[in-house]
């Protein structure tokens, strides 16, 4: 849960996203498009045009160059749901960290002469596949094995698309071997539940960012109270350096928009190479488990035939 802090920093609270509701002035500029006043439509054509330029203007600058009246500034700034300028040039900020790829004709990429979808998402894939075999530590990967042989009770999280479907999966996979595994991609009930790990005791955690304040702050929990964190992440990031046994890999995403990520595929590829350790290691065990839960299957739906052993 985003403490007050965490909402003056963002500079917004959800009480003063304004009459437009919006966080996104740049919708907010395009919705109004054509219904603001005369003179705020003037300050609205300039903006639309100059997007990278308003950061470094004061709202006197801008009333010069849009040939209006301070005042005016200050009306257009509340039509779009802002309480002033200052505001109105924080958001703007912020949208345009995370939007100009979007908004750039040249982040749309053509493909190349030939390329099937499928020959561009198979191309990424391995690109990063290739990263990874030639990054992942392999003491780190000897650690966080034998910290999953030895733990008494498995979280996985990850918050976000990419990372929770891959700490879904992993609770898939690890269940299956005889270990008690859970998977969260909820803020809230990961807190809870690292402050129920004990020494013994895996947090495992997955963020292409390694900046989820939720998931550094799951990490930190569970550190405070002795469970051993593993995470698959970037290097160099805040929660690289918190958890006991970090996985490490820098992957190039793909700057055409259109393009899935590629790194939930390689995190994946991680989370299965360290089931198919365990499983190897607890072979006779891990035997068992898969058998008795293939003879369920079989006496659910009736089918016999041959079936990839791990599902």
């Amino acid at each position: 849960m985003p403490n007050q802090i965490d909402v003056t920093n963002r500079g917004l609270s959800s009480k003063r996203r304004g009459a437009s509701g919006m966080a996104d002035v740049i919708s907010a500029l395009q919705r109004h498009s054509g219904k603001f006043a005369t003179q705020e439509q003037r300050v609205a054509d300039y903006v639309q045009a100059h997007l990278e330029d308003i950061s470094d203007m004061t709202i006197a600058d801008l009333a010069r160059l849009c040939e209006v009246s301070k005042p005016t500034v200050v009306r257009f700034c509340r039509t779009i749901g802002c309480e002033g300028y200052r505001e109105f040039k924080l958001r703007l900020a912020q949208n345009l960290a995370v939007s100009m790829q979007y908004i750039s004709a040249g982040s749309v990429s053509a493909p190349v002469a030939g390329d099937t979808a499928i020959d561009q998402v198979f191309g990424a894939i391995q690109e990063n596949a290739l990263a990874l075999r030639q990054q992942l530590d392999q003491q780190s990967f000897s650690a966080a094995k034998s910290a999953l042989l030895r733990t008494r009770h498995l979280l996985f999280a990850g918050i976000g698309g990419g990372s929770s479907t891959v700490s879904q999966e992993g609770a898939n996979r690890f269940f299956r071997l005889g270990i008690p595994t859970f998977a969260t991609s909820d803020s809230y009930i990961l807190q809870m539940r690292a402050a129920t790990l004990k020494p013994g005791d895996v947090l495992f955690l997955i963020s292409a960012s390694g900046e989820a304040d939720a998931v550094i702050g799951a990490a930190e929990i569970a550190n405070g109270y002795g469970a051993t964190t593993v995470c698959v992440t970037a290097p160099g990031t805040r929660l690289a350096t918190t958890a006991t046994i970090p996985l490490l890999v820098d992957l190039r995403e793909d700057q055409n928009i259109h393009k899935p990520t590629t790194s939930r595929y390689i995190h994946l590829m991680i989370v299965d190479a360290l089931a198919l350790a365990v499983a190897q290691t607890l072979s006779d065990e891990t035997t068992e488990n898969l058998r008795r839960i293939r003879a369920s299957l079989t006496a659910y739906h009736g089918r016999t035939g041959p079936q990839p052993l791990g599902d």
